[in-house]
């Protein structure tokens, strides 16, 4: 099949493209940059400069292209370090999933695309009270922090006009808390250096619980989704949802750095704003059954255990007794 891939050059679509190649499909690639253009050829597709919040521009480029499936992986938080401004961090991505997810949903009806594949998250936008394991039946949070209200109506955009699509097959994956290559939680991350300078601390009682994902198993979920599984919405997270108190020092460890600190609520939101003291303190993990199940998926790395191991960080005996104090 013609794949049309938005956000070709991102963290995810520079694994997925040569799963998709390697699965016979012919792929054209969207990247802001052309000088990523030269990279996606050589991971087999073609490249295009492409910005999609140009609605003339994505019209033109999807009916040139007549593909049968269109990936919708565009974001803008490559550099996200911290989540204290959480507006002015997430002001292009919103705009990526409304704005842009509207120009590629109408460009895409008018090319005869057959099925359109988009990216979510699952973690934050979760309700935050009720059960600790969240499925897709279950609600979106109704009261986010302040700073995080216009990313989480982005996200009920997206959700909203997608999978509920009458005249396309809209599925729309969940993603988890990515981590491995290109990542924030990579060798060379910008959390995984926070990590080694103890300035990720846990805070409160570190009970909010996260659902991670090995961005390699991202890939391999979206793959999938070109042609597997019902319209809808799915969690795309491994099977190991764990709260911060637990995973954080596991990470530490594997790093080589110190024991995280902890640090009180009212630090936290101090130091590092409102939403993230959310996420470490009442975040809901989320159930994978349903991509097991209608999608055929297996992660690779069904624990964030093994997966950081995985990453070949620097091992925990280069800490000595004194880094942790």
């Amino acid at each position: 099949m013609k794949v049309f891939l938005a956000g070709g050059s991102g963290a995810i679509g520079s694994r997925l493209v040569p799963l998709l190649v390697a699965d016979g499909h012919d792929v054209l690639a969207s990247t802001t940059s052309s000088a990523k253009l030269l990279a996606l050829r050589d991971l087999g597709a073609e490249g295009v400069v492409l910005d999609v919040l140009d609605r003339n521009a994505v019209m033109t480029a999807l009916l040139r292209a007549e593909p049968d499936v269109v990936i919708h992986q565009a974001t803008a938080l490559a550099e996200l370090g911290s989540f204290r401004n959480v507006a002015k961090s997430f002001a292009v991505t919103n705009r990526l999933r409304t704005e842009g997810t509207d120009n590629l949903l109408e460009a895409a009806r008018a090319a005869g695309v057959r099925r359109f594949v988009a990216q979510s998250f699952s973690g934050w936008p979760n309700e935050k009270k009720g059960k600790i394991i969240k499925t897709e039946e279950d609600p979106l949070d109704d009261d986010p922090p302040r700073g995080a209200r216009q990313a989480m109506a982005a996200i009920r955009h997206l959700e909203a006009v997608v999978s509920r699509a009458q005249d396309i097959e809209g599925v729309v994956l969940r993603y988890g808390g990515f981590y491995g290559p290109g990542t924030s939680l990579a060798k060379d991350g910008i959390h995984a250096e926070l990590v080694r300078k103890r300035r990720f601390p846990i805070v409160g009682d570190g009970t909010g619980v996260w659902s991670f994902l090995h961005i390699d198993d991202a890939a391999s979920a979206t793959e999938i989704a070109v042609d597997h599984g019902a319209p809808g919405l799915y969690n795309v997270v491994d099977d190991d949802p764990a709260p911060v108190s637990e995973w954080l020092p596991v990470l530490a460890e594997a790093l080589g750095a110190p024991a995280p600190r902890h640090v009180p609520v009212w630090l936290g939101k101090l130091l590092a704003g409102p939403l993230a003291v959310s996420m470490m303190t009442e975040m809901r993990g989320s159930s994978n059954a349903k991509a097991k199940l209608e999608l055929g998926w297996q992660p690779r790395y069904r624990s964030w255990r093994d997966g950081f191991v995985a990453l070949g960080l620097r091992p925990a005996t280069a800490v000595t007794a004194g880094d942790a104090s």
